[in-house]
């Protein structure tokens, strides 16, 4: 199955706005052209649900939180708990969002459907090996299970993802 059929079969996350769908998919053509991979939707181990978690070659962990509007961000304030599980936090908007909104220790992405640009880049915050470890294999899994819908949309237990 080729990479563009793959992704015509993948089931629309209705979860988000027209502007957030956008928005990740320029954040997520940006990681693919700096050479990393990335998933949307990711679960970490404290329940939350990061809007983008990318693995870079080197092993390095970003998350992104996308916030499609200025009430988006105002409404949303659990994006401090993400921190412990990647080396860099970014926030990603559309253009219509101001960008002084966004914390200062927290990185930038402006992005749109068809790509994004990193406008600041946060400070390090390296994991711990274990951490890693973890997020790293938790990130393989999604991905093998992901690729396994994919291949065998009936046969994925609930949960799986």
């Amino acid at each position: 199955m080729s990479a563009a059929l793959a992704y015509a079969v993948l089931p629309p996350d209705r979860r988000q706005s027209a502007t957030a769908l956008h928005v990740q998919r320029g954040v997520r053509r940006l990681f693919s052209e700096l050479g990393c991979v990335s998933l949307p939707e990711f679960s970490l181990a404290n329940g939350r649900r990061a809007d983008v978690i990318a693995l870079c070659p080197a092993g390095r962990l970003s998350i992104v939180e996308i916030k499609s509007s200025v009430a988006d961000f105002r409404a949303d304030r659990k994006w401090p708990d993400y921190r412990d599980f990647c080396d860099r936090f970014f926030f990603a908007i559309p253009e219509t969002v101001p960008e002084s909104l966004i914390p200062e220790e927290c990185g930038l992405i402006v992005a749109d459907a068809f790509g994004a640009a990193i406008l600041r880049i946060p400070a390090d915050h390296t994991l711990s090996g274990a951490r890693r470890k973890a997020v790293t294999l938790r990130f393989a899994h999604s991905a093998a299970a992901l690729l396994h819908a994919l291949a065998d949309p009936g046969r994925v237990k609930d949960g799986a993802l």
